[in-house]
């Protein structure tokens, strides 16, 4: 998902985890192999977005997140295509984003955002992203970034995260990048422990808690993810960072899918 700028490169290195001497620590890399990408599932996935600042206690900031999630081929290869809308109050800070993935590894080929009005495309191979010059209005057409190895799209973070091999006591060093923005680097997930959400109908979901933390221009944040054990799942997200707190819930699998609305009007 895509950082703001306080947050977006906060990378975090393997000497500053502070991982203890017996967590297993998976290195999440291309090559390896280690994403189990068949437990991604196909289908329009809805959220709702808010912020809260304990200073303001009469406000929140709302979005309403959606990502949809669908197979098809490109050029002959089986991939995933990722679409994103992210509404809020203000159509100037409605965003767009769509993602393309290889099936079998989830390696970046394509990615786009509109954010702001203004369209950023990018062509992403193993070794290199490049603007996408054949794509109209796009900003970055003359971006070049050469890559030492693959890596994985940060912005698919949250997919990223259900296709994990999660276990107790495990650590993640995942080597993401942001496109557009700073090189790649490693950044740290911890699973610190299980928790039981409670669902609608008082039904009980065993999650995994997956977790990540740093400082950043002199702040500290820390995300927490929780991922259903028997689904894999993401089901909710807290985060805080600035003396803020920033929280994401999955909705119902029947609500309305607005796009469509939208579109045919």
């Amino acid at each position: 998902m895509k950082r703001q700028n306080f947050f977006v490169i906060a990378l975090v290195t393997w000497f500053t985890t502070g991982l203890s001497a017996n967590a297993q620590t998976d290195t999440i890399r291309m090559q390896d192999k280690r994403l189990i990408t068949s437990a991604l599932k196909p289908g329009l996935n809805q959220y709702l977005v808010y912020y809260q600042t304990p200073k303001k206690q009469k406000n929140l900031t709302f979005w309403f997140w959606l990502r949809d999630i669908k197979i098809d081929s490109r050029n002959g290869e089986k991939v995933f295509t990722i679409t994103q809308h992210w509404y809020g109050s203000d159509t100037a800070n409605y965003r767009s984003v769509y993602s393309v993935n290889k099936f079998a590894d989830f390696a970046p080929v394509y990615h786009s955002e509109t954010v702001r009005n203004k369209l950023s495309a990018y062509n992403w191979g193993a070794g290199k992203i490049t603007g996408a010059d054949t794509v109209a209005k796009n900003t970055k057409k003359d971006f070049s970034l050469d890559f030492s190895m693959p890596n994985f799209n940060w912005n698919l973070d949250i997919e990223t995260f259900e296709m994990l091999p999660l276990a107790e006591g495990k650590a993640f060093a995942i080597y993401f990048y942001d496109a557009g923005l700073d090189p790649p680097a490693y950044v740290i997930y911890k699973v610190t422990g299980s928790e039981i959400l409670t669902l609608l109908n008082n039904e009980k979901v065993d999650c995994w808690k997956l977790s990540t933390e740093g400082d950043h221009g002199g702040s500290h944040y820390s995300e927490t993810y929780w991922i259903s054990k028997k689904d894999r799942e993401f089901l909710k997200e807290e985060d805080s960072f600035n003396g803020g707190y920033r929280y994401k819930i999955k909705l119902l699998g029947s609500a309305t899918d607005i796009v469509q609305r939208f579109v045919n009007q």
